[in-house]
């Protein structure tokens, strides 16, 4: 099978973002870091992968700057893995991914995890993309316009 075609010229960006996190492994890596995951192994542990397929994911994530390497925080001799503040961005896209999963992938009842506000204690309301107006905007109130 040939090595798929980079999307880097795309003028979409949603072609863009899924080429770089849309894959299985990167989003969970990324959804790990959120949940405070730092180390190779812990990756590795959490999601199962080989180890040569997580070091290539972890490269591009690092090569992208949504994940940096620094020293590791107690002072070890290991690398850690953090968000950068491009990284922490995709906060907003892994709620949405996980509000959609909860809705639409468990069966009533079924155990699942739920995201906290830890301010609250409550659960993180539901996102919706806004209006201007404040309201709730629907999928056919909005358009795709080419710039440039």
């Amino acid at each position: 099978m040939p090595p798929r075609k980079p999307m880097n010229d795309e003028p979409c960006p949603v072609a863009r973002g899924v080429d770089l996190i849309g894959d299985r492994w990167s989003l969970l890596i990324v959804r790990d870091a959120f949940d405070g995951m730092r180390r190779f192994g812990d990756f590795q542990r959490s999601l199962g992968m080989a180890r040569n397929i997580l070091a290539d994911r972890l490269r591009k994530l690092v090569e992208a700057g949504v994940l940096e390497m620094q020293g590791a925080s107690d002072g070890s001799a290991y690398q850690e893995y953090v968000l950068t503040d491009k990284g922490e961005s995709l906060f907003p896209v892994v709620v949405a991914l996980r509000q959609w999963g909860e809705r639409h992938l468990f069966a009533q009842g079924e155990r699942h995890s739920l995201l906290i506000d830890k301010r609250s204690g409550e659960p993180v309301p539901f996102m919706a993309p806004i209006a201007q107006d404040g309201s709730v905007l629907a999928a056919s109130e909005a358009e795709v316009r080419k710039i440039r």
